[in-house]
């Protein structure tokens, strides 16, 4: 099953805890504080895999987590970091990360870390200063990035074919290249995006061959509006044209039609470099239909061709490859040019719901998750940090009384003057 589309869960690994202890050995009196960090949790990397075709395996298995790290131990041990999560995908898939693409993975074996892994926790002697000897505070492990990806398959192709369906495209790849698509004399055969590899002397070529258009493809009529993606990498397309037309229609309606199409998904894809092939040649009264054909187009080149019985096909092949070697073009999907603009905000934000007041920001979310809130020092500590981020002062402009619950993150406490 050929599915192009997939969404995923993925979580890196939490960062070990660090360790609260003391040496206690005979003959070293005040041996003071050995409590190791813990270590750091598994990231999570992308890597583009040749031999995979299809996002079906990524719908049957949607969640990913890391290992955590392992947590410190006394004598000054570090806990073990975790190993990495490997997530393999097809080439030319397009990563989406809250809408905005992040990567393309285009080249085999490429590698992009998607999730980082969170930091090990401090353990006590990490805290130990010449006023606080022995302190047994000691951190929880930062907890690793939890994210929704969106992936989007794109194939990669030098050549894309395109054309209304039974027009004979599948048939034009089954006779030039070893690919063996399902053909029948029915429309909408194809069913999924199909790839052949053209050799011509010593080059070799990728042609596409997507499910036929209908009229009203760009609004999600039929099936090649869903493929339509995996022509855009390509550097020129070869149009399939029925010389007996579809649907009722002549073959000029037809290329008019799709052209149209193709301009209404994306004004890129519409400028592509563009070979005309008029098909079914070895048909009676296709030349008279030529005739016509090429009156309409004002002098624009093309190929008369027949995918049956190879009559043209040498002729579309050569005029294809010269094309694809001119152009340089390379669809991306980030978009250049384009200007980032960074908003600064404050550190933190207080909200107020009745007598619940709900303190957000990245800083103090990360440390009410790594503090352990049954140590007492622990405890002090953060309440420390938290006034000197000016947290209380805000509280108190908001109103806030004895009783009433503060909420950080997944932590909710009672607050006291």
């Amino acid at each position: 099953m050929f599915i192009d589309k997939a969404r995923i869960y993925v979580t890196a690994g939490r960062g070990g805890a660090g360790c609260s202890s003391f040496r206690r050995e005979k003959f070293v009196p005040l041996g003071g504080p050995d409590g190791g960090n813990g270590g750091k949790g598994g990231d999570v990397y992308l890597v583009a895999d040749p031999h995979m075709s299809t996002l079906l395996d990524l719908t049957y298995r949607p969640h990913y987590r890391a290992q955590d790290g392992n947590p410190g131990q006394s004598a000054n041990k570090y806990g073990r970091g975790a190993h990495e999560l490997v997530i393999r995908l097809p080439l030319g898939t397009v990563v989406y990360k809250n809408g905005e693409a992040v990567a393309d993975l285009k080249t085999p074996g490429e590698k992009i870390l998607i999730a980082k892994g969170g930091r090990g926790g401090r353990g006590n002697a990490a805290f130990k200063t010449s006023r606080h000897t022995a302190p047994r505070v000691f951190e929880k492990g930062e907890p690793g990035e939890d994210i929704i990806l969106e992936l989007e398959l794109k194939l990669i192709a030098d050549i894309g074919l395109v054309g209304f369906p039974n027009a004979g495209k599948s048939t034009f790849l089954a006779r030039t290249s070893a690919a063996r698509p399902k053909i029948a004399d029915y429309p909408f055969t194809t069913l999924s995006p199909n790839l052949g590899v053209v050799t011509m002397g010593e080059k070799n070529f990728v042609v596409a061959d997507i499910p036929g258009l209908i009229e009203g493809a760009h609004e999600g009529r039929g099936l090649g509006d869903d493929f339509l993606r995996h022509i855009q990498r390509t550097r020129t397309l070869i149009h399939i044209i029925d010389i007996f037309g579809f649907d009722n229609k002549t073959a000029y309606q037809n290329y008019v039609a799709l052209n149209k199409e193709l301009s209404k998904y994306s004004k890129a894809l519409a400028k592509k470099p563009a070979i005309i092939a008029v098909n079914k040649m070895d048909l009676t009264g296709s030349k008279e239909k030529l005739l016509a054909f090429k009156k309409k187009l004002k002098g624009k080149k093309v190929f008369a061709v027949s995918a049956v019985s190879g009559e043209g096909i040498k002729e579309v092949l050569i005029a294809a490859f010269k094309a694809v070697e001119v152009s340089k073009e390379e669809i991306s999907v980030f978009k250049e040019g384009a200007v980032k603009k960074y908003v600064y905000e404050p550190e933190f934000s207080v909200e107020r719901i009745d007598d619940v007041f709900i303190i957000s920001g990245k800083k103090i979310e990360k440390l009410a998750a790594m503090t352990d809130f049954a140590n007492y020092e622990a405890l002090v500590r953060f309440d420390n940090i938290l006034k000197k981020l000016g947290v209380d002062k805000i509280l108190k402009e908001k109103g806030i009384t004895p009783g009433c619950t503060v909420k950080i993150g997944e932590h909710e406490y009672i607050y006291e003057d």
